[in-house]
């Protein structure tokens, strides 16, 4: 299930990401990539350690936290602190999947990445190229969204970006650890989720039909969550 959100990050939120990335120190984005991922990655980005990226951060989790759609699109558990990439003229990401299991940065655990995510933080105006390119079995998806939108997808898909040809791409990328585990069925209680807002949009929600494909939806959480 491909999700896009849109204005998960205020213009002001990212205008203020972008101040900070202006000033802070960028390293070969291979440092941080599995070994088949790093033959095919050519990117930059903010050290997971670095002060600034973390206060960054911070503020792409409380908009998460604000944001009802990531939260019945991805269901989660846990969400790894995001880290911050560029592409500049040249670069690229050749077809890859992501790493299963990733390490919580000073907190000794590890979890399991369920659900990839990618939030904008340039106008695709100002870059050519770049777009992401998510495999599934539907098919081939390109997708290049406006400053502060956010596109969520299942980590098992292949996925590359494509080779910028003008200007700089940046953007926020990080995981999340889903309360439901399976693709198919976070994309069915999606689904459901998004039928119940339309009948609750027509319906009091003291209505029967209301009332009753929440317990549904609710039930079917608690009978498919791994916590």
């Amino acid at each position: 299930m491909l999700v896009t959100i849109p204005d998960v990050l205020t213009p002001d939120e990212v205008a203020k990401i972008r101040g900070v990335l202006e000033g802070t120190q960028w390293i070969d984005g291979r440092a941080t990539a599995g070994d088949q991922a790093a033959k095919v990655k050519n990117n930059l980005q903010v050290p997971i350690d670095s002060p600034a990226g973390q206060e960054l951060g911070q503020i792409v989790l409380r908009a998460l936290a604000g944001n009802a759609k990531f939260m019945t699109a991805a269901l989660p558990l846990r969400v790894l602190p995001p880290m911050f990439n560029r592409y500049d003229t040249g670069m690229t990401f050749g077809a890859h999947v992501d790493g299963s299991i990733r390490s919580i940065p000073g907190s000794g655990q590890r979890m399991r990445t369920d659900v990839s995510s990618t939030l904008f933080l340039t106008p695709p105006e100002d870059y050519d190229g770049g777009e992401l390119v998510v495999h599934d079995t539907y098919g081939t998806h390109a997708v290049k969204l406006p400053a502060g939108h956010m596109v969520v997808y299942p980590a098992t898909s292949m996925h590359s970006v494509t080779p910028v040809t003008r200007g700089s791409r940046w953007a926020s990328f990080f995981w999340t650890q889903s309360m439901i585990k399976d693709d198919w069925r976070r994309h069915m209680l999606y689904d459901l989720d998004m039928s119940i807002m339309s009948v609750r949009s027509r319906l009091p929600d003291d209505d029967p039909a209301v009332v009753g494909l929440s317990a549904h939806y609710h039930n079917l959480i608690r009978h498919w969550s791994e916590t």
